[in-house]
């Protein structure tokens, strides 16, 4: 390094000072990239700039790490501790080359001289703002160019110096590398050239690809074949004008198409930090430093995310681009795009989707065409399978068609790998939580407004902890090559494909990406909560009783985990239970005999969707414990076979996966016994004595199976008893039917008032094998249809039972008719 730079980078530390902010990817870098200050330190970036080398220095005091202008002794000889690839562009002259070869060479033969020796070289990625640029613009002056002049460098820190992003990176091992390569001129050049296209790449995955202007863009999607055939079929359709068809088009574009502006999101990371400060005490965030692996690897990702709140649209954008990635483009649907959200929204990488394609083939063509274009282009994308918000805290049937146009469009030849990121969303508090209800009870969905938004920004309060876990990631490529080995025969770079395969294979796919999503929830101290309060009849506990069922759920998760992706909270029982009376969800009374927790009647209904959101996690250990409960003795086999016989219906419902039923059934059985909820009598199993502690939290446990239990009863016994029905008249008995247990047993379940609940259920019996479609297509039962009947009854309180059994009868209008 020429001493010129040490003495410029010298001079511009305190000019520089108020012209610097910056943001550290990842945040707690030395520790999470296993960096030991002990060894000899060195530092790779990509240009020698006295402004560059100025702002790393300050960033590594920050850290506690080495100063980068310092030189470092090995084995006698002195070697400058930071390595730069090129020189930046001069004015007028020719730029020069810099010292980088020679370093490179000399630290690969102090490794090779000393084999002791193990120095760690770490990579800094310094971006002065994150404007992707756009396509044929002169604006490269400003931040495009990768090593630019000292005049434009000036211009680029004035204008972005405050918004600079400075990604470290796992530092290469170079004893590693000096042992199997040697320390010639090659090695030293394989190095730099590997350096180089890793900078490429985070450069890329922190800006996205340059953006295409949009009048541009328009008249590429307007000219592609797929396209051009739409609009000429819509004018033979409609009996208008070609070009007027490509006028409709047009418009449809400007309805769909995101306007993504960067100075859009430096203004919104501002604003959405403040906003996070007023909403929540913090938000945690698990498995990022995946998604930078992915985004470094060169994968385009598409982010599948959960969809419980309005609030997920920024919270996930935002929580990306502190990860130092760019946000996505992200599909919102069309009851978003009100003034002044939806221009907003559109600017922040937004674009419009309608909830329904029916009908309209020239909208469905234009859609596809540009989510193939966002794709080939290599824009990141989020959409939400659900197609819209959960009413009752649980994962909705997967919506399919993004997907498919997913698949459709790596059809047509995307050459970067596709991965899809599953992403798990939770709060402790959901702003549309009071709404839900209402909407579910049958009162009429509110459509998004300004004034809406300015309700809500009035009553701004600590809401808690906000939850964003990125699940196990999916690469389309190899699962095609997995489920679909001859997917590439059907390639075609021009037209839209939709072969055979196409249908099973969506429909598989976007099961497991639910799966993956609850794989990833996030226990916390709202859900745990209410899994222990709901559980009991007046929605109370003695601290001590909700202490001791916590942390039994909480050790049960540790021992016996549903899925070892999912997150547990490191606070103890007792610090949960305050966090939760801190945020008004739970009360708080003293008495003399000691303090007591309860749900408010209100907070009873609304914490039931936080307990849904982790439900999946405990409801085989609460279906044995319910067999337990209710059998006087039972075997590990006979358990196993409930299970077995419940697990159709409960995967479908809850999206369970569990790769060996039996064994975990078995784990779970051990542990309930080790804790005491269970006692072991030769080979049978019993629950404890009525008086006892762990027969008063066993009941609390399988209280967690009861309101999925009597569904599947209702269900079960309209079919059963009334014998062939459509199913549009078994859905709505179900319904009816659930209203009324409600009436009668007090029970406050949100999922009751879901219809669409009901149907998944319908559609479970049938895949299952309980029921079939007989020639007038009416439901009808199968022989294994009363031996479930009989299991889901063993299982219930009696009370309930024949609630369900004596109003059965009733539903059908011609007992009814002949009853009266």
């Amino acid at each position: 390094m020429f001493r010129p730079v040490k003495l410029f980078a010298a001079l511009l530390k305190w000019p520089m000072w108020p012209l610097l902010k910056y943001k550290i990817v990842p945040e707690q870098a030395v520790s999470e990239l296993a960096l030991d200050k002990n060894r000899p330190f060195f530092y790779i970036c990509a240009t020698e700039s006295a402004a560059d080398l100025a702002a790393i220095r300050r960033v590594c005091g920050s850290l506690g790490l080495p100063d980068p202008a310092e030189d470092v002794s090995l084995n006698g000889i002195e070697h400058p501790r930071t390595l730069f690839l090129e020189k930046p562009h001069t004015l007028w002259l020719k730029r020069g080359k810099t010292t980088a070869l020679a370093q490179g060479q000399a630290l690969l033969q102090a490794h090779l001289d000393d084999p002791a020796l193990d120095a760690q070289l770490v990579p800094i990625s310094l971006l002065w703002g994150r404007a992707p640029g756009k396509e044929n613009s002169i604006k490269w002056l400003l931040g495009e160019a990768h090593a630019p002049n000292w005049l434009a460098k000036l211009l680029i820190v004035l204008i972005s110096g405050r918004h600079t992003l400075v990604r470290f990176s796992r530092a290469v091992a170079l004893k590693q590398m000096a042992a199997e390569f040697g320390a010639e001129q090659q090695t030293a050049h394989k190095l730099l050239r590997m350096s180089r296209f890793h900078f490429y790449r985070q450069r890329l995955a922190a800006t996205g690809p340059k953006l295409v202007n949009r009048a541009q863009l328009f008249n590429a999607l307007l000219a592609a074949p797929a396209l051009k055939k739409a609009i000429e079929d819509e004018a033979k359709a409609k009996r208008i004008s070609v070009s007027d068809a490509r006028q409709e088009a047009r418009k449809l574009l400007l309805e769909i198409a995101a306007d993504y502006r960067a100075t859009t999101l430096r203004v919104g990371d501002r604003v959405l930090r403040w906003l996070w400060s007023k909403l929540y005490t913090g938000i945690k965030i698990n498995n990022a430093d995946m998604l930078r692996d992915l985004a470094q690897k060169g994968h385009e990702i598409v982010y599948v995310p959960c969809h419980r709140s309005h609030m997920d649209y920024l919270l996930l954008s935002y929580v990306i681009y502190q990860q130092g990635l760019a946000p996505p483009h992200i599909a919102a649907g069309i009851n978003l795009n009100f003034w002044p959200a939806g221009p907003i929204f559109r600017r922040g990488g937004a674009f419009f989707i309608r909830r329904s394609f029916s009908g309209n083939k020239l909208y469905s063509a234009v859609f596809r065409e540009y989510l193939c274009q966002l794709f080939s282009k290599g824009y990141s994308v989020k959409y939400y399978t659900e197609g819209g918000r959960s009413r009752t805290g649980r994962l909705l049937q997967p919506k399919t068609g993004m997907l498919a146009m997913t698949l459709q469009s790596m059809l047509r030849g995307i050459e970067r790998p596709v991965t899809l990121v599953p992403v798990y969303l939770g709060y402790e508090h959901v702003m549309e939580v009071n709404t839900y209800l209402r909407e579910l009870k049958g009162s009429g969905k509110q459509k998004e407004s300004a004034w809406g938004v300015i309700k809500a920004i009035r009553n701004l309060r600590d809401y808690g902890y906000g939850y964003v876990n990125f699940g196990e990631p999916i690469t389309l490529n190899n699962y095609l090559n997995q489920h679909v080995p001859d997917w590439k025969q059907d390639l075609h770079p021009m037209e839209v494909q939709k072969p055979q395969w196409l249908n099973p294979t969506v429909a598989r796919l976007a099961d497991t990406l639910m799966q993956r999503i609850n794989h990833a929830a996030a226990l916390n101290s709202i859900n745990l909560i209410a899994l222990c309060l709901l559980a009991t009849e007046k929605h109370t506990l003695t601290r001590r009783e909700l202490e001791q069922q916590l942390d039994f759920y909480l050790q049960l998760q540790r021992t016996v985990p549903y899925n070892k992706q999912m997150t547990l909270p490191e606070e103890s029982a007792a610090l949960l239970i305050d966090h939760a009376i801190q945020l008004q969800k739970v009360q708080q009374q003293r008495d003399s005999f000691g303090e007591l927790l309860s749900l408010s009647e209100e907070n009873a209904v609304l914490l039931s969707y936080y307990r849904n959101n982790v439900l999946h996690a405990y409801i085989l250990p609460a279906i044995i414990a319910s067999a337990i409960l209710h059998q006087r003795d039972i075997s590990q086999q006979h358990l196993q076979q409930i299970v077995q016989q419940l697990f159709p219906l409960l995967q479908q419902e809850l999206f369970l996966n569990v790769s060996d039923v039996n064994a975990y059934c078995t784990a779970i059985l051990q542990h309930l016994t080790d804790t005491g909820l269970a006692e072991q009598v030769e080979q049978n199993y019993r629950a404890p004595a009525q008086n006892s502690n762990g027969y008063f939290m066993l009941s609390m446990l399988a209280h967690n199976a009861e309101h999925t239990l009597q569904r599947y009863a209702m269900v079960l016994q309209l079919i059963e008893s009334q014998g062939a029905q459509s199913r549009a008249v078994l859905e709505k008995h179900s319904h009816e039917l659930a209203q009324r247990l409600l009436s009668l047993h007090g029970i406050t379940a949100p999922e009751y008032y879901d219809k669409q609940l009901f149907a998944t259920l319908v559609n479970a019996l049938k895949d299952g094998g309980f029921t079939q479609t007989d020639e007038r297509s009416q439901v009808v039962a199968t022989a294994q249809l009363p031996l479930l009947n009989t299991t889901v009854g063993l299982l219930l309180r009696n009370d309930v039972l024949q609630s369900i059994h004596s109003i059965v009868p009733a539903a059908n209008p011609a007992t009814a008719a002949i009853t009266h």
